[in-house]
């Protein structure tokens, strides 16, 4: 009966230890730290020097990127209250280099502005598309060679309304339109067909006690020479001659001569 007794207290020992056994979690395969998910089942016991198991981690879903039509970058240069209507002057004249016509400044744009305001000579040449920059290349832009009927003879001709002013010989412009300021009111330069028959390397003026460098003259006393004062002043004007840049003065000097012959059309604006 002792007996019986005993081995009962015994296999009831047993089955307690091992449910108590089965409801813990697996110090040995987890490294040491519990685990709080359940441990799967496997027939296998774990070594005491086996390595920690390892999760893989799910593979992260790939973000679809968008790419944008166009970066808009930090440029070096200031951009000016300008800059879109510069930039489509600049597009449509097409020689100055690459320009984007979207009115944000970047370092392409800033570049080619520039380039533009060196040779026309507009201060500070600094790319920022300011109000000067926006007025030439607006003029130059607007200006139409076929107004000026040059025919295939050689021709200088002269915009006044636009002010600006150009070469064409054979039908074709060989040098380009570029800026000039005429007469201001009161000695507006008059339109119409001249021919040159006087010039000089300096000429001195008589009534106004200054030299005029690459003088050309085609009417009365009217004729082209290189500007003496700030030619993008506008505010002020000639009394009646065509006002030219030194770069631009030159080239007049070196392709026209006597006899030839000067094309003006159109009208000084406020004259």
């Amino acid at each position: 009966m002792r007996r019986n007794r005993a081995v009962a207290v015994i296999a009831g020992a047993a089955a307690a230890l091992f449910a108590l056994t089965a409801c813990q979690p697996d110090s040995q395969a987890g490294g040491g730290s519990p685990t709080l998910a359940p441990v799967a089942e496997t027939s296998a016991v774990a070594s005491p020097s086996a390595s920690p198991s390892v999760t893989a981690s799910p593979s992260p879903t790939p973000t679809k990127t968008t790419t944008p039509t166009k970066t808009t970058t930090t440029s070096s240069c200031q951009q000016g209250p300008r800059q879109k209507e510069v930039e489509t002057a600049l597009a449509k004249l097409g020689t100055w280099g690459p320009i984007v016509v979207d009115g944000h400044q970047t370092d392409a744009d800033c570049a080619t502005i520039k380039k533009f305001q060196k040779r026309f000579g507009i201060s500070p040449a600094n790319g920022r598309a300011g109000d000067t920059t926006a007025s030439v290349a607006k003029r130059l832009a607007a200006t139409d060679p076929a107004k000026c009927q040059a025919g295939t003879g050689l021709v200088a001709c002269v915009d006044l309304t636009h002010q600006t002013t150009y070469i064409m010989k054979g039908g074709k412009v060989i040098w380009g339109p570029t800026v000039t300021r005429t007469g201001m009111a009161g000695y507006a330069t008059p339109s119409g067909w001249f021919k040159i028959f006087d010039r000089s390397p300096k000429h001195w003026s008589n009534p106004y006690k200054v030299w005029l460098p690459s003088w050309q003259q085609f009417y009365n006393g009217d004729g082209f020479h290189e500007t003496t004062t700030y030619i993008h002043n506008t505010g002020i004007g000639s009394h009646g001659c065509v006002n030219l840049l030194k770069v631009d003065a030159q080239k007049y000097y070196a392709t026209l001569g006597y006899g030839s012959k000067v094309h003006l059309y159109g009208r000084r604006p406020g004259t």
